[in-house]
């Protein structure tokens, strides 16, 4: 059975949303994507990307995994403040499980906790500013929204 669809977010793009009820501590999906070096993904993120816009996560091992490459469903996860899910890594893996009991329908959202090598300035804060709006929203996906 399903536990997750894609579809179009009213927050942003696309979204993930349960298709049943999942569990406080549930996992639910994988991030999946080829796992290659940092400077391999910016490189081809810059040559192939949108500005602001990536499906490449960090792990432990400064190595990542770009769900733009055999990636899956969990690459449209959308940022969240308040988010009602987190991310687990395990041996060079990414795991989302639920924050809280998640009602069919709802949206999933992690917290993106971003770092940028860039200046903070106000092109990069509007780069990755929040859209969650949710009542504790620190208006950045950035980890020091500074």
């Amino acid at each position: 059975m399903r536990r997750v669809i894609v579809r179009r977010s009213s927050v942003h793009g696309k979204g993930v949303f349960a298709m049943h009820a999942l569990a406080a501590g549930e996992r639910v999906l994988e991030y999946k994507g080829e796992i290659t070096s940092w400077r391999t993904a910016v490189r081809r993120h810059r040559r192939e990307g949108v500005e602001g816009h990536t499906f490449l996560f960090g792990l432990s091992d400064g190595t990542v995994i770009d769900g733009s490459r055999g990636g899956n469903s969990a690459r449209w996860l959308n940022h969240a403040c308040a988010p009602n899910c987190e991310t687990v890594e395990e041996e060079g893996r990414i795991f989302i499980h639920a924050l809280r009991p998640v009602e069919p329908g709802e949206e999933l959202f992690i917290e993106y906790l971003l770092a940028t090598d860039d200046p903070l300035d106000e092109d990069i804060r509007a780069q990755y500013a929040c859209r969650c709006a949710t009542a504790d929203c620190r208006q950045s996906m950035l980890a020091a929204a500074a």
